[in-house]
């Protein structure tokens, strides 16, 4: 499945982004041809995290939070870490930059602890999904239904579990970015 002139946007903390949710799905997304964006709250370079405590590799941002608009891109991916998604759910430019994607019908892959940023961003209720266990309570909370399940797909939303699950998450984005706009997206937005 071809991403040929779709441009997604990728967030990244500081530090904090569990590496593997954040170069697997950027890795997936680019051999589609899909161009990425790297997001972050600050310019210059990320530090990535392996079970959120050891460092990973550095990336580059491509552009700070204040820089974009969800109208520039065909999608976003939000991955997890449990420091890094409550680092990315205190910003409330970016917890603005989420909910406007829901708004525009466009699809969204979350993964692991990143459905924080989905309850912040009020856009959980009445909609399926999953997420690292011990979010459930805070998608319940937030009046959505979570589900045990490796990948989970509602109007374009896709949510997965943890760093298990990425080779499924990621054909799934994959798909669902190629499909484009979902007009029952914007329904809890």
């Amino acid at each position: 499945m071809s991403l040929d002139g779709k441009t997604i946007a990728l967030l990244v903390a500081p530090r904090g982004t569990e590496e593997p949710e954040f170069t697997k799905p950027k890795a997936a997304l680019e051999q589609a041809n899909a161009t990425v964006v790297v997001i972050g709250l600050e310019s210059g370079e990320a530090q990535l995290v392996n079970n959120d405590l050891d460092p990973g590799q550095t990336v580059s941002v491509d552009k700070t939070i204040d820089q974009v608009s969800a109208r520039e891109f065909d999608g976003l991916v939000i991955p997890g870490g449990s420091v890094g998604a409550d680092k990315l759910r205190a910003s409330h430019p970016v917890i603005r930059f989420v909910h406007d994607f829901f708004q525009q019908e466009k699809p969204v892959g979350v993964i692991c602890h990143g459905p924080w940023l989905l309850v912040e961003a009020d856009v959980v209720d009445g909609r399926t999904l999953t997420s690292f266990p011990t979010v459930r309570t805070d998608i319940e909370n937030a009046g959505g239904n979570w589900v045990d399940e490796e990948v989970v797909t509602d109007q374009g939303l896709v949510t997965s579990r943890n760093p298990d699950d990425l080779p499924a998450f990621c054909a799934k984005i994959v798909e669902e970015f190629a499909e484009g706009r979902h007009a029952d997206q914007s329904v809890s937005a």
